[in-house]
């Protein structure tokens, strides 16, 4: 152990009496004490201690105890269990010492956020269920785990490359959900923007340019747009605020990607926020609707667009009134309405309500979720993939309300079904649901529900659940009842997938051999054998291409393995193909035409090619799948198997072309699917494999599927089709299914 400078001990004092300045009015001498006490012993327990940026340790623990108290607004305990949270972790303290010198209540909080000694890359699964299984005991725990890995992200310039990858992929698989299903908007916000810095730095930089370009012309409009409102609130004796927010940038990156348009047609970038400084003895609901009638009288409202969350708040404690009115530029602008108490619990969440109600009644109101989780936990035998989906499902949904015949209402996630439903209400309902009653009529177990549906279910003694209703399950609980039926069955459908797939290997005269396995194994994006033999079994993988995949390809299949080798990226290094070449995840990963020494393949799941920003997952010793940086299912990968990751770049590809899709639409007129396959023939670079178009109404639409060298090919191919008359969008789709 190394001793801190004078310099260091300094600057480690100074942070604390920073902080101690921002809680000392909140506290009594007693607690302050205990916070001292606490303090004290940590700074100790970490003497000479580093962290990768080469200050000193024990400021993590500071930073994290100031989040804890000023952004989440907690107590003293929390602020002790802060300081405390990594002692056990990181140093020879046992949590009988914290217990013995804190008491049992922080030794709890402190253990629940205690990560798993060993690999915590590869038991991040378990290290959360640990976590929830505190959380019914104490939501604390997941709290003070939320501003630990705000601090974290907040320092992530320190780490190299692959880590900033794999650690802001787990925080928007893991962290950003459950700050939302806790209601923490402004740290969730802050979660996404940093997680967007370093997973998408260019991209990041762009929107930040072109935010920043624009906020003069924002304020002018935003000041033209709220000035009548204010006036007229002040004349009706209204006392409140009105203050405008931005779209964070991942936000408005998200929207760009999903509705494929440019950052100047994302237009709600914008929202405007009418905080009310409510009046006691006047219901908070009346005065947000008095205000709602003087914005509405000004402005004309959209009539599908007023979302009332004060009568109906959402599952994380969520109270606003949402209009959105047609704004004098002739924009759409949202409006949101609410108190003070209600625009605390907004950025705030579940934590503000220690400071608005009795933390047992608050507890209380969470023992519906806390709930579902437990039902997630019990089934501790599933595979910890299928826990991660299952529980990031039951935090990052939408949710709709739904009514028995009776009229008690339940909670679903938004997409939920009829089996959802019946799964919600008892395991027996589901598990011999044939249909339900809507509005009298009748409807299918797949029938998808909409807000405030009133249903009724239909059973039979002789239905059991069924496999195929894992398609169309939404909610967690009905998904993992019905896996448990088939969990049982599990040795037998092993069994029968292995026979499977020897089977087919004799009949392609493929060697059944590990390394084949593997392939096929890669190829799914699976975990092991065992894995792809129960998938096999079940009849959830469709091996027809088989022969492709392990290396019996024709010269007409799209290739799906190439070889790759490693380097610092100097030229001459590149000219190389040493034998047995190790994976160095400090260095790029470069990916090469016709190499022999290490095998990738392209991820079905957003098939990348050259000249996109790629990450490689490593499936075994001599295999890896390439993923686009921003493919959703590797984010999945991230935040279970994040040591995996490691960085790729492509060299150039000259020979290999890549099946690419890409979509068109516009107004049809006479000649454009002709001219549209005359401009694709004159690219040298490119082949067409198939192209299918269909019109109605004036209307055209078409998708091209064709084979591509790299982006740069791509990116002229397709604005050369937006300058033919007639052709409104083209847009690259992942999916390269017809």
């Amino acid at each position: 152990m190394q001793h801190f400078t004078k310099a260091e001990i300094r600057h480690i004092e100074d942070r604390y009496q920073d902080f101690l300045k921002v809680i000392k009015d909140k506290f009594d001498e007693g607690r302050l004490a205990r916070i001292e006490k606490a303090f004290r012993f940590s700074n100790a327990a970490h003497h000479g201690i580093k962290r990768k940026s080469g200050e000193p340790f024990i400021i993590h623990p500071i930073a994290v105890a100031r989040i804890v108290a000023v952004d989440l607004g907690l107590g003293a305990t929390s602020i002790v269990a802060a300081l405390l949270h990594d002692v056990v972790e990181d140093t020879d303290y046992r949590m009988s010492d914290i217990e013995n010198m804190f008491g049992t209540r922080v030794s709890r909080i402190v253990d629940g956020l205690t990560k798993l000694s060993g690999d915590f890359d590869a038991k991040h699964a378990l290290t959360l269920k640990k976590m929830l299984m505190t959380l019914s005991d104490d939501v604390r725990v997941i709290l003070i785990k939320i501003a630990d890995r705000l601090h974290n992200m907040r320092t992530l310039d320190s780490m190299p490359a692959h880590k900033k990858i794999k650690i802001a992929g787990e925080t928007l698989f893991l962290y950003v959900p459950l700050a939302h299903r806790l209601g923490l908007h402004a740290i969730k916000s802050d979660l996404e923007d940093l997680s967007f810095k370093h997973k998408h730095p260019e991209e990041y930089e762009q929107i930040q340019y072109l935010l920043h370009n624009q906020e003069d012309k924002r304020n002018y409009l935003v000041n033209e747009f709220t000035s009548p409102i204010i006036e007229k609130l002040k004349e009706e004796g209204i006392d409140c605020k009105v203050e405008h927010r931005l779209k964070t940038s991942y936000s408005i990156w998200q929207k760009m990607q999903k509705k494929a348009v440019a950052f100047n047609e994302v237009y709600d970038i914008l929202a405007i926020r009418i905080i009310i400084n409510s009046k006691k003895g006047i219901s908070e609901k009346r005065q947000c609707f008095d205000v709602l009638s003087i914005v509405t009288d000004i402005y004309k409202p959209k009539p599908d667009r007023i979302r009332d969350w004060i009568t109906m708040p959402k599952a994380n404690g969520y109270e606003s009134l949402h209009v959105t009115v047609m704004g004098p530029q002739g924009h759409w602008v949202e409006i949101q309405i609410r108190t003070d108490r209600m625009d605390d619990v907004a950025e705030h969440g579940f934590a503000a309500h220690y400071r608005y109600k009795d933390i047992r009644n608050f507890e209380n109101e969470l023992d519906p979720w806390i709930e579902r989780i437990r039902e997630l936990l019990q089934s501790s035998d599933s595979d910890a993939f299928e826990f991660l989906d299952d529980f990031k499902l039951n935090l990052f949904s939408s949710e709709i309300n739904v009514f028995t015949p009776k009229g008690d209402m339940f909670s679903l996630p938004l997409g939920s079904t009829v089996i959802d439903f019946a799964y919600e209400i008892h395991t027996e309902l589901g598990n011999k649901c044939i249909g339900a009653k809507i509005n009298t009529k009748l409807v299918p177990i797949s029938h998808i529900l909409e807000n405030g549906d009133q249903i009724e279910i239909l059973t039979s003694e002789n239905q059991s659940p069924k496999l195929e209703w894992l398609k169309f399950s939404a909610s967690p609980k009905a998904r993992g009842k019905i896996k448990n039926v088939f969990r049982l069955e599990k040795s037998k459908h092993t069994e029968k997938g292995k026979e499977i797939i020897e089977e087919l290997f004799k009949e392609i005269n493929a060697p059944f051999t590990s390394n084949n396995l593997k392939k096929l194994t890669a190829h799914f994006n699976l975990n092991n054998k065992e894995q792809l033999y129960s998938e096999v079994g079940m009849g959830f993988l469709e091996l027809d291409d088989v022969k492709d995949i392990i290396g019996k390809k024709s010269e007409s299949k799209l290739v799906k393995y190439w070889n790759i080798t490693f380097g610092s990226g100097n030229k001459n290094k590149e000219e190389e193909t040493p034998e047995n070449q190790k994976i160095d995840k400090k260095k790029p990963f470069l990916l090469r035409e016709n190499q022999d020494n290490i095998k990738f393949s392209l991820a079905k799941c957003c098939n990348p090619i050259p000249g996109e920003s790629v990450v490689g997952y490593l499936t075994t010793d001599d295999h890896v799948i390439i993923h686009k940086v921003k493919c959703r299912e590797l984010e999945k990968f991230i935040a279970n198997q994040g040591e995996k990751i490691i960085q790729a770049e492509w060299t150039k590809f000259k020979r290999q072309s890549y099946l690419t899709r890409l979509h068109l639409q516009g107004f049809d007129r006479m000649g454009i699917v002709n001219e549209v396959t005359t401009l694709i023939s004159k690219g040298h670079n490119i082949n067409m494999r198939s192209l299918k178009f269909d019109t109605h109404d004036g209307i055209f639409m078409g998708d091209l599927f064709l084979y591509i060298h790299n982006t740069n090919d791509l990116e002229n191919l397709i604005n050369k089709l937006r300058t033919i008359k007639g052709i409104d969008s083209v847009n690259r789709v992942e999916n390269l299914e017809d």
